[in-house]
C-alpha cells in the first residue's frame, strides 16, 4: 500500500501544484491504508489533501472542486469491515483512464526511491469537507422544493454516510429518523444498509414514515422503501429517475442499465419512448456506455444508480434525491410513483463450473438457450454469465410467469452441469 501511493505520486509527477485527495468509509484498517498511502505520495513528492470519513462520490466531487490532481478512496463498499480496497479517481472525478492505471502498475515494479528530504509532499486535513459536499447534494435539486412534512427513516449502514446524509435531508426540511449512524470501525454493513434492507423496512412501517432510504458503506448504492413498507431497488429507481427527466424534457440519450437489468425495466421505458441500452455488470461499463452514446441516466439494479446531469459517478444520496423531487413536485408517493413498472420474476442459479470451459462453445448448452428463448418469447430473456469472482455459471432467466421462469432455469442449470460431468469420470 506504501508502494502503491508513491507510484500514484510517480505517475502523477511532482510539483507545488501537484495534490492528491484521500478519503475513507469507516473501517477500523482505513486508519492503517491512510497513513501509508499518505507516507507513499509524501515521498513521490507529492502533497496531500486528507479528507476523512466521506462517501465515495463526495471524494469525487472534491476531488474536482478542489483542483486534486487525484483523489483515493478507501473502502470496499458493501463488503463487511474484515475487507478493504483502493479506488482511484481522475481529476474530473471519474475512473482513471486504463493506461494511466498501466502506468501505476509498471511503477510499482520499480523500486522505491524517495525524493530528496526538501521536495517532500505535505499533508493538510480539509476541515470543511462535509460542508462543502453537503451544500452540493442539496444543490441537485431546484430550490423551490421542500422536504418539509416528509417523514423519512434513514439507514446509513454504519458507513462513510452517518455524518452527511441525515445532515443533506434535515437541511432540506425533512424528519428523519436515523439507523446505521453508530460506526465503530466494525460494524459497517452489518445487518443494515443497502444490502439489508429488512431493518429499514421494519423501521418505516413502525414509525409510519413516507419513505425510507438505505445507503451502502461508502455512500454510492441506494435502495429505497415505500410507506407499505416495499423494497425498490435500482432498476424502479432508475426507471423514476429517467422517467422524471423525459417528463421535464431533460433525458439526453439512452438510459443504460446491465445485462441484469429486469426485463420490465425495458419495457416501460421503451413504453415512453425511450431507449434503453444494457452494458456489462459494472457501474464502470455503464460509465463507459452512458458517455460513448450521449446518455446521462443509468444504473445497476443493486442500486448504483448514476445521474451524469447532477454529478460525475453513482451517488447513493444525490440519487435519492432524484427520486424524491418528483414525489414532491407532483405530490404522490413512492409507491405511486414506480407503479408504470412492473417488474418480471428473475430466478438465477449458480453453477460451479472450473475455468476453460467454454459454454459458448457447447452445443447442448446453446441449444437449451434456444428452446428457453423459443418458450420464454418476446416476455422472457435467459442470461448465461461467469462470475467475475468466482468459477460459477450465473443461469438467470425472468420473465412474466414464475413457475415458467424457475423451471427452465432448473433446466438450464441443468444442461450446464453436464459439462462438468466429463471431467468428473475422467478423474
Amino acid at each position: 500500500m506504501l508502494k502503491l501511493g508513491w507510484a500514484l505520486g510517480r505517475v502523477l509527477g511532482s510539483g507545488p501544484d501537484t495534490r492528491v485527495v484521500i478519503g475513507k468509509d469507516t473501517r477500523i484498517s482505513g486508519y492503517m491504508f491512510e497513513s501509508v498511502l499518505e507516507a507513499g505520495l509524501s515521498a513521490a513528492g507529492v502533497d496531500i489533501r486528507l479528507l476523512g470519513p466521506m462517501p465515495t462520490p463526495g471524494i469525487a466531487y472534491l476531488t474536482r472542486t478542489l483542483s486534486a490532481c487525484a483523489g483515493i478512496v478507501i473502502s470496499a463498499s458493501h463488503n463487511p469491515h474484515y475487507d478493504n480496497g483502493i479506488k482511484f479517481f481522475s481529476a474530473e472525478g471519474t475512473k482513471l483512464p486504463d493506461e494511466v492505471e498501466a502506468a501505476i502498475e509498471d511503477e510499482l515494479k520499480k523500486t522505491m526511491v524517495t525524493v530528496s528530504s526538501d521536495q517532500l509532499g505535505k499533508a493538510e486535513r480539509v476541515e470543511d469537507a462535509r460542508g462543502r459536499y453537503i451544500e452540493y447534494c442539496k444543490s441537485t435539486i431546484p430550490s423551490k422544493i421542500s422536504l418539509r412534512g416528509l417523514k423519512i427513516v434513514l439507514d446509513c449502514a454504519n458507513g462513510a454516510t452517518y455524518y452527511v446524509a441525515p445532515s443533506v435531508f434535515t437541511e432540506l426540511g425533512a424528519e428523519v429518523v436515523t439507523i446505521g449512524v453508530s460506526p465503530d470501525g466494525l460494524n459497517i454493513n452489518e445487518g443494515c444498509g443497502s444490502t439489508h434492507p429488512e431493518k429499514l423496512r421494519e423501521e418505516v412501517l413502525n414509525q409510519g414514515a413516507d419513505v425510507g432510504i438505505a445507503l451502502d458503506g461508502d455512500g454510492d448504492r441506494l435502495v429505497m422503501v415505500d410507506h407499505k413498507g416495499e423494497i425498490l431497488d435500482g432498476d424502479e429507481l432508475l426507471y423514476i429517475i429517467a422517467r422524471s427527466r423525459k417528463d421535464c424534457g431533460q433525458l439526453d440519450g439512452p438510459v443504460v442499465g446491465t445485462l441484469m437489468s429486469n426485463l420490465g425495466l425495458e419495457h416501460a421505458l421503451n413504453s415512453m419512448g425511450i431507449h434503453f441500452m444494457r452494458a456489462r455488470v459494472g457501474d464502470r461499463f455503464v460509465m463507459e456506455l452512458l458517455k460513448e452514446r450521449g446518455g446521462i441516466i443509468g444504473g445497476e439494479s443493486s442500486g448504483h444508480i448514476i445521474c451524469l446531469d447532477r454529478t460525475s459517478t453513482g451517488d447513493g444520496v444525490i440519487s435519492a434525491l432524484q427520486v424524491l423531487a418528483p414525489m414532491l413536485q407532483q405530490r404522490v408517493s413512492l409507491h405511486e410513483l414506480k407503479q408504470g413498472m412492473q417488474k418480471y420474476p428473475q430466478h438465477m442459479i449458480n453453477v460451479a463450473l472450473p475455468e476453460g470451459i467454454d459454454i459458448d462453445a457447447s452445443q447442448p448448452v446453446q441449444a437449451a438457450v434456444q428452446d428457453a428463448e423459443k418458450i420464454l418469447g418476446d416476455k422472457g430473456r435467459v442470461l448465461l454469465r461467469p462470475s467475475g469472482t468466482e468459477p460459477l455459471i450465473r443461469v438467470m432467466v425472468e420473465g412474466e410467469n414464475r413457475a415458467l421462469v424457475v423451471e427452465q432455469a432448473q433446466k438450464l442449470a441443468a444442461v450446464v452441469e453436464q459439462l462438468v460431468k466429463p471431467q468428473a469420470d475422467t478423474a
